[in-house]
């Protein structure tokens, strides 16, 4: 009789295990997406720095264009005050557009092109728009991964039993998906 008390022990523990194994891959996996966020934001506040800048450059040439620069300051200022994935996504896809439009009006200025002060920018920005892809790829990869955990069987039980919800997918702009035309 011994025994079968001992064949349940063993049972029960190695039930333990698997249910310990489950709940710490699916805390591991949820901190990869907080870390992943957490680049994101990184390099979102990277460019939120920079953009003051460039407007200010861009000012002393095109006074006179004050949508564009409004329209940057809001957009800088809704990403900054972004307090969730959804929001920070839609107020980085702003953002964007409103750089897209100091870019255009930067090309009616040869000399402001031409000044390097405003070409460090332009590059800076352009290392930062690099980082915040790849972050955003490699936010997105973790958040696959933790969402499948919480998906499949077994874990699926695990993350439902201790709360553990499905995290937002970093998506890219509307216009980014675009095909650019070339003309020549």
């Amino acid at each position: 009789m011994w025994w079968l008390y001992l064949i349940i022990g063993i049972v029960i523990v190695i039930i333990l295990l698997v249910i310990m194994g489950l709940y710490n891959g699916l805390v591991g996996a949820r901190n990869k997406v907080k870390n992943g966020w957490a680049q994101i934001d990184v390099q979102l506040k990277r460019r939120i720095d920079l953009v003051p800048n460039l407007v200010e450059t861009v000012k002393g040439y095109a006074s006179h264009e004050k949508t564009v620069f409004t329209d940057i300051t809001e957009a800088r200022s809704n990403l900054m005050n972004a307090d969730s994935v959804k929001k920070a996504e839609d107020a980085n896809n702003q953002l964007t557009e409103a750089i897209k439009s100091l870019f255009a009006v930067a090309e009616n200025y040869p000399d402001l092109k031409a000044s390097q002060n405003f070409q460090d920018l332009q590059m800076q920005l352009s290392e930062t728009e690099d980082k915040i892809a790849y972050s955003r790829q490699f936010y997105n990869d973790t958040v696959l991964m933790y969402n499948n955990k919480c998906q499949m069987f077994p874990s699926n039980l695990i993350a439902s039993l201790f709360h553990f919800n499905e995290a937002d997918f970093f998506e890219a702009n509307e216009s980014d998906k675009a095909t650019p035309s070339v003309k020549f």
